[in-house]
C-alpha cells in the first residue's frame, strides 16, 4: 500500500507531529499562550520632564489591579505623546510578562488609517495564530482575539488614533491588560469604556533645557544659559523640534547659542505665515536642518517621504534614488543622525508625520519618477520571490522572463519576505493605481498571488484583485484578466460569499477559449467547488469533469490529477465509494508533491470508511499524516485526526476516538474556524451516543475550501 519514512527537518511553525505507530501522538507546540511578542519600538534614548504624567499612570496601574486599564494619552502633533507611552511602558514591562503589542493606527500617516480588521490579523498572527486559522470576518477575528488575550498580562500601545472608533473593536478582553492610546483628538467617546485621560502640553522653558542639555550637554548650555532659553521658547516646547536643533549644535560644537538665536528668529519672521500644521517653530527648526544637508541627503529626504507606506527598507530607498546601496545606506544614517529620519530596527526606517509633511512641501521634479521606480522594485522583488515560493506556475507577466531569482534561497524566505512587505506591496499597487500605471497594477497583483495563496490576507487579497483585474481589462490582457477573476473566485468562494464567486467564474468562461485553456480549466474547478458547497453534487461532478478534459488537452499532468482528485471527493459525497477509490488511485500516480499526495490518501480513505474497509482507511491516514508533518497547514493535520476519530467511532473505542478529536482541536488552537465548533460538538456527542437515544451526530467532512489551486 503506501509507506512513509517518519523522519523531520527543518523549523515548522505550529505543531509538529511525531507519529510511528499512531496509537499516541505528541504535540510540541509554540502556538497561543507560548509566544510572548515584544513589538513596542525602542524607548527614547534622550527623555526629560513628565515626572506628573509618569506618576499619575504609574498610581492608576497600581489601583487597576483587576479591571482592564486603558488610558488615552492626547495631545498636538510633535509634542511627544508616543514618547511618554514607551518610556512607561518599558519601564512598567516587568508588569507584562505575556509581551507587549504594538500598532501605528496612520490618522496621519501619507496612507489611509489603520483598519480593525487588519489590526486584528497582525495582533493574532503575533500571538502565535496560523495564518490559515486566523478568520476573515472582522467580528470572527474579534472572538478570536478575546479569547486568545482572556488570560494574558499584556500590554497594547495603539499610537495615532483617529477616533475612538477605530479603538474600540481592538480593545482585548483581559482584566489584567493595559491598552494606551495616543491621538492628536482627546478620544472622549472611549470615556464610556472606562478610559483614564492625559492631556500632554508643550513642555516648559526649564524642561525644554533639559533636553537640550541631554543631547548638546550641560557645560555648553550654562555658558549661555540667557541664549538656551530663548531657543528653548523659541522651539515652542516640542520635543521634536528640540531634537533636531540638538543634533544641529552637537554636530556644530563650536557654534554659539546666540548666533542659533539669531538664525531662528530671523526665519521663523520670514515663515511667520507659512505654518507646519499649526507650528511655524518646527518649520522654521527643520528648514534650517534641511538647508544643511549636502544635496544627496536633500534629496533622499525629499524622496523617500513620497514612499508608498509607512516605513521602508534600505533597498527601497536605493531604488527612489536611483543609486547605490552602500551609499544610500551611508545618507540614511546622516538622516538618522540628524534627528530628520527614526530607524525602527533591522534597517527599516520611517519618518515622523511632520517630518515627513516637511519633506514632501520640498519640491521635487524626479518624485514622480522615483515613485514609479520603487513600485518597479516591489514589482521585481515579488516576482522573484512568486517564483521560487510556487516553481512552475505558468505566469503572464513580462517580467518573470527577466527577473533574477536568487534573491531568495527557500519557499520559506520567499514567503517571509512577502509576508513581511505586505503593506508596502498593497500600498505601492494603489500607488500605481492612483497615478494610472496600470500595467504595474495587474502585474503586482499577479506577483503576489504566493502571500494570498499561502497566508490567506482576505481583505488585501480581494482589494488587490478587483484592482488587478479592472486594470489588466483596461490594458488589453484578457489571459491576466482571467486568472485574476479566477483567484478572486477562491477568495469569494472562502469567504462564503458564493454568488459573486460564481459571477467572476462564468465571465473567466464566457471568453477563455482555446488560447487559455488554462484559465478554463482552473475556473472550472472552482466552479465546481462553488456549486459543492451549496449541495449541487451532479452540477459539481460535471463541472469536475470538464475541467480534467481541458487540462487533459493541454497536457498537464498535475492539473489532471487535482482535477480527477475533485471527482474523487463528489464521488464519495453521492455515496459512490468504490468509483471514488479507482479515481483518486488513478489520481495519486499523477500528483508528485508530497502534500497533494497526502491529501489524495486522506479522500481515498474516506471512501475506503464509507464503504466499510476501515483497516485500508487507517494505513492511507497514518501515511498521510506523517507526510503533512511539515506542509505547515494545521487545517490539513486536522482534518486527518477527524477521519481517525470517524474510524475509531465505528471500529475502536469511545476513547480512542475522544484522543484524536482532541488531537484535531489542538492543530486549531484557539481559532474560531467553523471546523472546531463542529469537532467541539462531534467530541460533546460521544457520551450521547453510548445511549440509544442519543441524537445523531453527522459525519465531519474533509474540507476541501481551504484549498487554493489556481494555476
Amino acid at each position: 500500500m503506501v509507506g512513509a519514512e517518519n523522519e523531520m527537518s527543518g523549523t515548522v511553525r505550529g505543531n509538529v507531529v511525531q507519529a510511528g505507530n499512531i496509537g499516541e501522538v505528541h504535540f510540541h507546540s509554540s502556538r497561543l499562550g507560548q509566544v510572548v511578542p515584544h513589538q513596542l519600538p525602542s524607548a527614547p534614548r534622550v527623555f526629560v520632564s513628565r515626572h506628573d504624567e509618569l506618576t499619575e499612570l504609574a498610581r492608576w496601574l497600581g489601583e487597576e489591579v483587576d479591571r482592564q486599564l486603558l488610558v488615552v494619552v492626547s495631545g498636538p502633533a510633535g509634542v511627544g505623546k508616543t514618547s511618554l507611552a514607551l518610556r512607561w511602558l518599558h519601564d512598567a514591562r516587568t508588569t507584562f510578562p505575556d509581551g507587549q503589542l504594538y500598532v501605528d493606527l496612520g490618522a496621519h500617516s501619507q496612507a489611509e488609517a489603520a483598519q480593525p480588521n487588519e489590526v486584528l490579523e497582525w495582533f493574532l498572527g503575533a500571538l502565535g495564530v496560523e495564518p490559515d486559522l486566523i478568520p476573515p470576518g472582522l467580528a470572527q477575528r474579534q472572538a478570536l482575539f478575546r479569547s486568545v488575550t482572556a488570560d494574558k498580562s499584556f500590554a497594547i500601545l495603539f499610537d495615532d488614533a483617529a477616533s475612538a472608533g477605530q479603538v474600540r473593536p481592538l480593545l482585548p478582553a483581559s482584566s489584567r491588560c493595559v491598552v494606551v492610546v495616543t491621538s492628536r483628538w482627546r478620544l472622549s467617546p472611549l470615556g464610556v469604556d472606562g478610559a483614564r485621560f492625559i492631556e500632554v502640553g508643550p513642555m516648559g522653558v526649564a524642561a525644554s533645557v533639559e533636553l537640550l542639555e541631554q543631547i548638546v550637554g550641560e557645560q555648553r548650555l550654562s555658558d549661555e544659559a540667557e541664549a538656551a532659553e530663548e531657543l528653548a521658547a523659541l522651539c515652542g516646547g516640542l520635543p521634536i523640534a528640540l531634537r533636531v536643533i540638538g543634533a544641529r549644535l552637537s554636530r556644530r560644537p563650536r557654534r554659539s547659542l546666540s548666533r542659533e538665536v539669531v538664525e531662528l528668529r530671523t526665519e521663523s519672521r520670514r515663515l511667520s505665515n507659512m505654518d507646519l500644521d499649526g507650528s511655524t517653530s518646527v518649520r522654521t527648526v527643520l528648514d534650517m536642518s534641511y538647508v544643511e544637508l549636502a544635496p544627496r541627503q536633500q534629496k533622499l529626504y525629499r524622496l523617500t517621504a513620497w514612499h508608498p507606506g509607512t516605513s521602508f527598507g534600505v533597498e527601497a530607498a536605493a531604488a527612489m534614488m536611483n543609486d547605490d546601496i552602500g551609499e544610500v545606506e551611508d545618507e540614511l544614517d546622516d538622516l538618522i543622525e540628524k534627528n530628520l529620519l527614526t530607524e525602527l530596527g533591522d534597517d527599516r526606517f520611517r519618518f515622523h508625520d511632520l517630518l515627513r509633511l516637511h519633506a514632501r512641501g520640498q519640491d521635487d521634479p524626479e518624485r514622480e519618477d522615483a515613485i514609479r521606480r520603487v513600485v518597479e522594485w516591489y514589482r521585481d522583488r515579488s516576482v522573484a520571490a512568486d517564483i521560487v515560493a510556487i516553481p512552475g506556475r505558468p505566469r503572464v507577466g513580462p517580467r518573470y522572463h527577466v527577473v533574477r531569482t536568487g534573491a531568495f534561497a527557500t519557499r520559506a524566505e520567499a514567503l517571509g519576505w512577502l509576508e513581511h512587505e505586505r503593506d508596502n506591496l498593497v500600498h505601492a499597487l494603489r500607488a500605481a493605481q492612483d497615478f494610472g500605471w496600470l500595467d504595474l497594477v495587474w502585474q503586482m497583483c499577479e506577483a503576489m498571488w504566493a502571500l494570498f495563496q499561502r497566508r490567506h490576507h482576505y481583505s488585501d487579497w480581494v482589494l488587490t484583485h478587483e484592482l488587478g483585474i479592472r486594470a489588466a481589462q483596461e490594458c488589453g490582457e484578457p489571459v491576466a484578466e482571467a486568472r485574476l477573476r479566477n483567484q478572486l473566485a477562491v477568495a469569494l468562494t472562502n469567504l462564503g460569499r458564493v454568488d459573486e464567486a460564481l459571477r467572476e467564474l462564468r465571465a473567466v468562461l464566457d471568453h477563455a477559449g482555446e488560447q487559455d485553456l488554462g484559465s478554463r480549466a482552473t475556473a472550472l474547478v472552482q466552479l465546481g467547488r462553488a456549486h459543492r458547497t451549496r449541495g449541487q453534487l451532479d452540477v459539481a461532478l460535471d463541472c469536475f469533469r470538464q475541467a480534467v478534459d481541458v487540462e487533459t488537452r493541454q497536457g498537464r499532468t498535475r492539473g489532471i490529477g487535482l482535477a480527477r482528485r475533485r471527482v474523487g471527493e463528489v464521488l464519495i459525497d453521492m455515496g459512490r465509494a468504490d468509483d471514488a477509490v479507482c479515481e483518486l488511485r488513478e489520481c495519486e500516480a499523477l500528483l508528485d508533491d508530497g502534500v497533494d499526495k497526502a491529501r489524495v490518501w486522506m479522500f481515498t480513505a474516506r471512501a475506503h470508511l464509507a464503504a466499510g474497509r476501515h483497516r485500508d482507511a487507517e494505513e492511507l491516514l497514518d501515511a498521510a499524516l506523517v507526510a503533512l508533518q511539515d506542509s505547515g497547514s494545521s487545517a490539513h493535520l486536522a482534518d486527518v485526526f477527524v477521519l481517525k476519530a470517524e474510524v475509531a467511532e465505528r471500529h475502536g473505542t469511545v476513547e480512542q476516538a475522544r484522543d484524536q478529536y482532541r488531537s484535531a482541536l489542538a492543530c486549531y488552537g484557539d481559532s474560531v474556524d467553523p471546523s472546531v465548533e463542529r469537532i467541539q460538538t462531534a467530541l460533546a456527542a460521544l457520551d450521547w451516543n453510548q445511549d440509544e437515544s442519543a441524537p445523531h451526530v453527522p459525519e465531519q467532512q474533509v474540507s476541501g475550501t481551504r484549498e487554493c489551486e489556481c494555476r
